[in-house]
């Protein structure tokens, strides 16, 4: 964008002091979101809230033990941060891939990825921020045998290999 840009391809109205940065004070999220049993989802950031059109932000506490059943969000993209605990994540045909994060770790699952989010900690609430691509609530309960055991995988990238800085 050059410097001399100006608002009149936006969408938005220009009442910057009411349409433009929201904060959300992390004891104002919205906990009227799909829940799953051992799980406390809150929105922070979504459509009802902010007006936001692309993307989907909150938090998820995952009890101790507790698991989802297998899963994919369709067309969405999701990443899940980790603040506190240990996360493992199965995914595949058959949940027959596994990897596990801890805090500080991102975790991206990509469109129709079959997968299952599991709290690895017996004792410990596994915290996380979540962020998905759109607004919409997307997921598609899948019935899947699980291999067992499952394979560990690396989580590396190519500009990141195995062992490298």
């Amino acid at each position: 964008m050059s410097a001399d840009h100006t608002h009149a391809d936006h969408r938005h109205s220009t009442d910057w002091k009411h349409d433009g940065v929201r904060v959300i004070p992390g004891n104002q999220l919205d906990g009227n979101t799909a829940q799953t049993p051992g799980m406390d989802r809150k929105a922070a950031i979504n459509f009802a809230r902010v007006g936001a059109e692309k993307l989907w932000a909150g938090t998820v506490h995952i009890h101790p033990d507790a698991k989802t059943g297998a899963h994919h969000h369709g067309p969405l993209e999701s990443v899940i941060y980790v603040v506190k605990g240990r996360a493992r994540l199965r995914w595949g045909e058959k949940l027959e891939f596994v990897a596990e994060a801890g805090p500080g770790d991102f975790i991206y699952v990509p469109p129709y990825v079959p997968h299952q989010e599991i709290n690895a900690s017996p004792t410990e609430v596994l915290e996380c921020v979540l962020c998905r691509s759109d607004g919409q609530a997307v997921a598609v309960n899948l019935d899947i045998e699980p291999a067992e055991p499952p394979e560990t995988v690396l989580w590396v990238d190519p500009t990141h290999p195995q062992g490298g800085v």
